[in-house]
């Protein structure tokens, strides 16, 4: 079993902003995606997406890969409501389950952050159900809503995280956003309005 590392995942290089990655909350929807699409979902594929993200430097096991997956379903939960309230609970009860324990990190050639730290003890469930729970209280009180959802486009159903400030975010990327844009168009030619 791992050991858990100090920081909090997030997203590699340093050209990313905030607001391109809000506290690792990508990693969470990426994870929730991955998990959502296949909840068997393999060593190498996880590791991968932790490598990916920037994550801790587990070197996961099979077992690593089943408790993985298994703690997403509570992020997977708070990522399917759109209720403030309803989130706020679902984040409080984890908050209270897996207390994370804040502290500021400072990562090579990025601002100070705040991340978690679990006990030393701890396994990969309290680590990122910790890490989830802070990083989406975070942002919903940063947002006053779940500034989250899954995307409206056909066929898609991906979580997202929405990092826009003025319009609420419908489609997980603007290759989705533009499909439904040409369907609809194409559909509004076709009956002559």
């Amino acid at each position: 079993m791992p050991r858990t590392p100090d920081p909090t995942p997030e997203a590699p290089g340093p050209s990313r902003g905030p607001e391109d990655n809000p506290r690792g909350l990508h990693f969470l929807a990426d994870l929730a995606n991955t998990v959502r699409a296949n909840p068997d979902t393999g060593t190498a594929e996880l590791q991968a997406l932790l490598d990916r993200h920037g994550g801790p430097p587990f070197h996961l096991t099979e077992a690593d890969a089943r408790e993985l997956c298994e703690a997403t379903a509570p992020v997977i939960a708070v990522l399917d409501t759109d209720d403030p309230d309803h989130a706020a609970e679902a984040i409080n009860a984890l908050l209270d389950r897996y207390p994370p324990r804040p502290h500021l990190v400072r990562l090579p050639g990025r601002p100070w952050s705040l991340h978690t730290r679990a006990p030393a003890d701890a396994g990969l469930t309290h680590w990122l159900l910790s890490t989830a729970a802070l990083a989406l209280g975070l942002w919903l009180s940063e947002r006053g809503t779940c500034a989250w959802g899954r995307c409206a486009a056909p066929g898609c159903g991906r979580h997202y995280i929405d990092t826009g400030r003025r319009t609420p975010q419908r489609y997980c990327t603007p290759r989705c956003a533009t499909r439904v844009r040409v369907a609809t168009h194409r559909a509004a030619r076709r009956t002559g309005d």
